[in-house]
């Protein structure tokens, strides 16, 4: 049989790429119609309400140095520190909180464990109001904690309307999300590095340190920065404790509601999502992906 013969017997195959001007000259539009529509989605609904909210906050009397002012006002200032530090300690708690409970959940089965993690996620469906309605039905005037104490002291001990009262709400509140994330992380970890660091005569403590938390620490740190994020910026809770409770979010509300001040209010909003949006950043750079998996 000669050479064309077979050639002519062989099945045809399309050739790897497509012809010079054969193929390529539709590829362009058609990547363009398919990015059009989240295009238009970001524009209406991310891009021009932040650069109008940046104009806003430079729009008044003060002008681009309202930004400035921001940072050097005594109240501003204070309410910022505030918040910082609240979220902060939020963040630390609820992690060492989670970590230790995730851990705990996913060792360890036992009768009621399904019902122990569907309770634990339960605020998951509460807002914030209602969290906040909780805290102030436990420390509140009329609260568990101010009955029980006035009865073993005479005293009645609240702190529902403070910062601590606000602490203990974010934490109920973010000790789900955490949890969650944290469990996730933790059922993939590979158990055969455990038991190779118990048997070159690591400590229980040693495993924990040496072992588990770094290969939690992506888990952890994405875990840390969405909870620190959201102490950050949570409005409801801090709205219906509010009494003595100095937050960035709340001095926002007074001054777009009370003192009329959108200016200050609109430069205050950026500054907060400045500030989310660096840990959310740093966290992504941070964290990487790698979690020791079972192989």
């Amino acid at each position: 049989m000669s050479a064309c013969a077979q050639d002519a017997s062989l099945p045809h195959r399309p050739a790897a790429f497509p012809r010079a001007g054969s193929g390529w000259k539709g590829e362009p539009l058609r990547l363009a119609a398919l990015l059009a529509p989240a295009a238009a989605v970001f524009a209406a609904f991310f891009l021009l309400p932040l650069v109008r909210l940046i104009l806003i906050g430079a729009g008044g009397a003060e002008g681009w140095s309202a930004y400035l002012t921001t940072l050097i006002d005594p109240g501003h200032l204070d309410s910022l520190l505030s918040t910082l530090a609240l979220s902060a300690g939020v963040t630390l708690v609820t992690l060492a909180v989670s970590t230790v409970a995730g851990l705990f959940l996913v060792r360890h089965h036992f009768p009621g464990h399904a019902l122990l993690v569907a309770l634990l996620t339960f605020p998951l469906a509460f807002p914030g109001v209602v969290i906040g309605f909780m805290v102030i039905m436990l420390a509140g005037r009329q609260g568990v904690i101010g009955t029980i104490t006035q009865a073993l002291t005479g005293g009645k001990l609240v702190f529902a309307y403070s910062m601590a009262g606000l602490f203990l709400g974010y934490v109920y509140f973010s000790i789900p999300r955490v949890i969650l994330t944290v469990m996730a992380a933790a059922e993939k970890l590979d158990p055969r590095l455990e038991e190779a660091a118990r048997s070159l005569g690591a400590s229980p403590w040693r495993v924990v340190a040496d072992v588990i938390l770094p290969a939690l620490k992506p888990a952890l740190i994405s875990a840390g920065a969405l909870c620190f994020a959201t102490s950050m910026g949570a409005f409801g809770t801090a709205f219906t404790l509010a009494t003595r409770i100095n937050v960035l979010p709340m001095t926002i509300y007074t001054e777009f509601t009370l003192q009329a001040n959108i200016a200050a209010a609109a430069a205050l909003s950026v500054l907060l999502g400045l500030i989310t949006w660096a840990a959310l950043a740093v966290a992504r750079s941070v964290a990487g992906t790698s979690v020791a998996a079972a192989g």
